[in-house]
């Protein structure tokens, strides 16, 4: 299996190099040339085992170059130590149709953790077989939850150093002090004066300065990416997905081969991305429902062709799907445009130069046979988490409300009752505000008086992880504008700390 850059297929790597270098130096994304496809009966035999065997066998059908003892031990170093229970990814379900994917009960309490806690595993061993030597900086721009899960698995990992960037005011106050308060010598964190959009673009510029990766080379060191743009990151998501269908099989709530749909909250499409690969791959999913919040850009372009980010941009309380730049879908354009990095390379450089681009009628029939597309706002979401509480005694957080809200919506405009699997995205502690006001009309400033008041409420305690935070002291304070990312990464990796 070989991974071609969306902007130039004919550039073609082993995955160990792919995940190494993160972002081809042309711009594009990393994808596999061919999808693989499962054999018959597969999916049977998945639901008889356990997650880090599933893992290993769809890891291996990417990841050719890596052997099956090298991901099986790579999927148990990640997912048996460092989660709550001995099934990572659990199913919760509400209902006759609705089956909530819970992919927050890792260390950071978001699902950022099911790809971010076996990447630097990943990279570990893609160093020994295609690196060159070289120390791997970790450049990350983050909405929220990405930030402290990369900052988690790769902290004190040998050979590497990270930096991660956020939007200062655009995360929750929990977001921030998971990244604030990170352990870890190899570690740095800085606030941003602007949106995620900026913060993204900036560290996408960073990764192709010709210049900045020069002094990174004087100094023994090269880049990588812990952002969904790293093919080490969407593999694992694609894991969750089919073991999602498996589990369902295992259970008795299906029959393999049941036609099962998807609802997804995402911002930079990474997430649904991944349940589009596991489509490709043959699991009998139907429609992919992607729900967006108030920025709903991906809503306009799943539904009209068009993608156009010169918009209002509004900070919701579902930040990390405060996006209007879905880097993700680049790879799905160069799917279903018949891999054409050359059409590719046009719309992008539209996205760039205009903040908008379209897609022929030819892509839009083909995704619109995929995916379905809804949003709400803030009240909407907020509505769906007290009648999720009311109804079922279930406590979900913001972004997973929406993906409800915009599910339920498709449903009733559709009549398509089909069972239906929702991505749960975070722990419901990580906006404690904003939940507590949901299920109780309640305005608590404090998060984590808030929490408590939730505690109270719903009987489910807080995540030791995130309360230990009201204790914590902020280790990293510094702020910069746009325009001075550079230079904080120069001042960074310019020589050995």
């Amino acid at each position: 299996m070989k991974f071609q850059s969306t902007r130039n297929k004919n550039l073609r790597l082993d995955s160990a190099e792919t995940i190494i270098k993160g972002l081809s130096d042309d711009g594009g994304l990393f994808v596999p040339v061919e999808i693989p496809v499962l054999e018959n009966g597969e999916i049977s035999e998945l639901s008889k085992l356990g997650y880090c065997e599933r893992a290993k066998r769809i890891f291996a059908k990417f990841m050719t170059d890596f052997s099956e003892e090298e991901l099986l031990g790579c999927a148990e170093k990640a997912y048996t130590e460092n989660f709550e229970d001995e099934v990572p990814a659990p199913i919760v379900k509400l209902g006759e149709d609705i089956y909530m994917l819970e992919l927050w009960h890792g260390p950071t309490c978001a699902f950022k953790d099911m790809a971010l806690q076996i990447l630097p595993h990943f990279l570990v061993k893609s160093a020994k077989k295609a690196g060159d030597g070289k120390k791997t900086v970790i450049l990350t721009a983050t909405s929220g939850d990405t930030g402290k899960a990369a900052l988690e698995g790769f902290c004190d990992v040998e050979g590497t150093e990270i930096i991660v960037f956020y939007p200062k005011d655009g995360v929750s106050k929990i977001q921030k002090l998971q990244m604030q308060t990170q352990k870890g010598k190899n570690v740095r964190v800085c606030g941003v004066a602007g949106n995620f959009d900026d913060t993204q673009t900036a560290v996408k510029m960073i990764f192709t300065d010709e210049n900045i990766r020069a002094v990174l080379a004087e100094n023994g060191k090269s880049f990588s990416s812990a952002n969904s743009i790293n093919v080490g990151r969407l593999l694992p998501q694609v894991v969750y997905y089919i073991s999602a269908y498996a589990d369902l099989v295992a259970d008795g709530e299906i029959e393999d081969g049941d036609v099962v749909n998807v609802a997804v909250p995402t911002g930079n499409f990474g997430n649904i991305l991944a349940a589009y690969y596991a489509k490709k791959m043959g699991v009998p999913f139907g429609r992919l429902i992607c729900a967006s919040n108030a920025n709903n850009v991906l809503t306009d372009f799943l539904s009209t062709g068009e993608y156009n980010a010169n918009r209002d941009f509004y900070l919701t309380e579902s930040p990390s799907m405060d996006i209007l730049v879905s880097s993700n879908l680049e790879r799905l354009i160069f799917e279903l445009s018949g891999k054409d990095d050359e059409y590719v390379g046009k719309a992008m450089k539209d996205l760039r130069e205009h903040g908008k681009y379209s897609v022929s009628e030819d892509i839009i029939t083909k995704i619109k046979e995929v995916f379905a597309a809804g949003f709400t706002d803030d009240e909407g979401a907020e509505n769906r988490i007290k009648m999720l509480f009311d109804e079922y005694s279930y406590l979900c957080d913001t972004h997973t409300a929406v993906a409800v809200e915009v599910y339920e919506k498709y449903k009733a405009e559709t009549g398509d009752c089909r069972k239906t699997i929702i991505a749960s995205t975070a722990s419901p502690y990580k906006f404690p505000r904003a939940v507590l006001k949901s299920i109780s009309g309640e305005i608590e400033p404090d998060d984590f008086e808030a929490a408590k008041k939730i505690e109270v409420l719903s009987g489910l305690p807080m995540p030791k992880q995130l309360s230990e935070l009201s204790e914590k002291e902020p280790r990293f304070k510094e702020n910069c504008k746009r325009e001075e990312m550079a230079e904080f990464v120069l001042s960074t990796v310019g020589g050995d700390r």
